[in-house]
């Protein structure tokens, strides 16, 4: 069920236009990741539907209801910020029950209400504690706590993680995907970081140059990239150029070896095309399965811990592939020709 649409937005700063005519249906409980690169769009999307910015064009809908005249305080939102924002002079307790102050909820409410929200963050042993005695997880628990207090309809979370080291990350993450899922509150979650974006959310939106360059879920978006930039700003991808050697049989030639890809090939023979391959689609090892094989030298080999990633020559193209770490089988060396055994529909074609 629909919840949230945002249809044709725009926005527009001067004579730079930072949004275009960005559409999207979210529904309701959905947990949804903007992902990009600094400067892309996806903060002032979130703050267009938080209403700290006006669209310059189109409309933002919540459960039925257009958004464009509401002020940010008579909208339904809960929203937390990369720097906490948290009230210095107040407590734990007083910090989360600030918005239930403001709305006038009874004092018994109030109380029953902080508590409910301290024990879902598991704080509630830190309710008199101030905002500089909290480390920086405890304080960005404390920050969601209290956009969740007032049962907002949508909760919006600009880069929440992003000052947190990386270990604190990972927990707070699984956690914040934890209580959404628990309330069931419809997110919108902004981050430049891919495995952030991947890990927790429902479905992502990759944003580039103020444009959705794709919408799909993490599986989507990550198997099947539909344009350049997502292929290569989401994981790790292998360029392989090649050149079309029939299109109505989809076969290709990647120095003098020719194959045949699942995908259609939509351009003339003799034209140059570039296919992309992660690193974990192919394999060196004895009996691995694949209906193609691509030979070539290596000319790098990391040990990473559980995975070994090597790159090789192949007819000018440097191919990294991963393979999980075994004691008892020695990693390729420099200068060892190899044959790596790909599936061709592991091969796609990369629109501009």
């Amino acid at each position: 069920m629909t919840f949230l649409t945002l249809t044709n937005i725009q926005k527009s700063f001067g004579p730079v236009k930072v949004v275009h005519d960005f559409n999207m249906a979210i529904n309701k409980g959905e947990f949804v990741s903007f992902l990009g690169p600094s400067g892309c769009g996806k903060t002032t999307i979130l703050r267009m539907v938080a209403g700290f910015e006006t669209p310059t064009g189109g409309a933002i809908v919540i459960d039925g209801r257009d958004q464009s005249n509401l002020k940010p305080n008579q909208r339904n939102i809960g929203m937390v910020f990369q720097a906490y924002a948290l009230f210095p002079n107040m407590n734990v307790f007083d910090n989360v029950a600030f918005g239930l102050k403001i709305h006038g909820m009874p004092k018994a409410d109030i109380e029953k209400r902080v508590k409910e929200m301290l024990a879902l963050i598991n704080l509630d042993h830190l309710a008199e504690r101030y905002p500089y005695q909290l480390s920086g997880g405890q304080q960005q628990r404390v920050a969601l706590a209290r956009a969740l207090a007032p049962k907002p309809q949508v909760l919006l979370l600009d880069e929440p993680l992003s000052a947190l080291d990386a270990k604190i990350r990972v927990s707070l993450r699984e956690e914040i995907r934890q209580i959404q899922r628990q309330l069931g509150i419809t997110t919108i979650f902004v981050t430049h970081d891919q495995e952030e974006a991947l890990s927790i959310s429902d479905r992502v939106v990759v944003m580039n140059a103020g444009r959705a360059d794709q919408i799909g879920t993490p599986f989507e978006i990550y198997n099947k990239p539909s344009t350049r930039f997502v292929a290569s700003f989401v994981g790790t991808l292998n360029l392989i150029e090649a050149k079309v050697v029939n299109p109505q049989d989809s076969t290709v030639a990647i120095g003098d070896l020719t194959i045949a890809i699942k995908e259609k090939i939509d351009a003339p023979a003799g034209s140059t095309v570039q296919l992309a391959m992660r690193p974990e689609a192919g394999s060196i090892m004895d009996g691995a399965k694949g209906d193609t094989t691509l030979r070539g030298e290596v000319v790098s080999s990391h040990f990473l811990g559980s995975v070994i990633r090597t790159r090789i020559n192949v007819a000018g193209n440097i191919v990294s592939f991963d393979m999980f770490n075994d004691p008892s089988i020695a990693p390729p060396s420099l200068g060892d020709t190899v044959a790596l055994k790909i599936d061709s529909a592991d091969l796609l074609i990369l629109q501009a």
